[in-house]
């Protein structure tokens, strides 16, 4: 075999290599990706209930219920144009409320609703943890 050909089968093998671990990176992600979707976004197109997705928006105004069980909480995720009813059943962030942002995580139902397995609140960039706020505001200096 002639040199020139033992560089074609060496370079062809490289680019098999290269290709094989693109799709073996490809596939594995595949399941974890999770796809961001705003309620505007929704009423424009159908969505499979089978995919995980991202719902983000701000929690609308007078949306939020409780149950009667105690732990599922029912809200509408609102992108000013238009709004998506939302159920969630846990523990809810603290920085959750009215008006707030969110994205929560879960799937879409045929009905066009969203079931969430988790909530993530999202907060503006002046916000400050509670244990911070108040030492912040500590004046120290080096006179007595």
């Amino acid at each position: 075999m002639k040199a020139k050909h033992q560089r074609l089968w060496l370079a062809g093998a490289a680019l098999l290599a290269i290709a094989l671990a693109a799709f073996l990176a490809l596939s594995g992600l595949r399941d974890q990706a999770a796809f961001f979707y705003a309620p505007s976004d929704v009423t424009d197109e159908v969505l499979a209930s089978d995919r995980a997705v991202r719902l983000g928006g701000m929690v609308a105004a007078g949306s939020v219920a409780r149950a009667a069980d105690g732990v599922t909480i029912l809200f509408a995720v609102s992108d000013g144009r238009a709004t998506t009813p939302v159920r969630f059943a846990g523990i809810v962030p603290n920085l959750f409320r009215e008006g707030s942002g969110v994205v929560a995580e879960g799937r879409f139902m045929p009905d066009g609703s969203f079931i969430a397995s988790n909530l993530l609140a999202k907060h503006d960039e002046k916000y400050m943890p509670p244990e911070l706020a108040g030492k912040m505001h500590e004046t120290k200096s080096l006179e007595p």
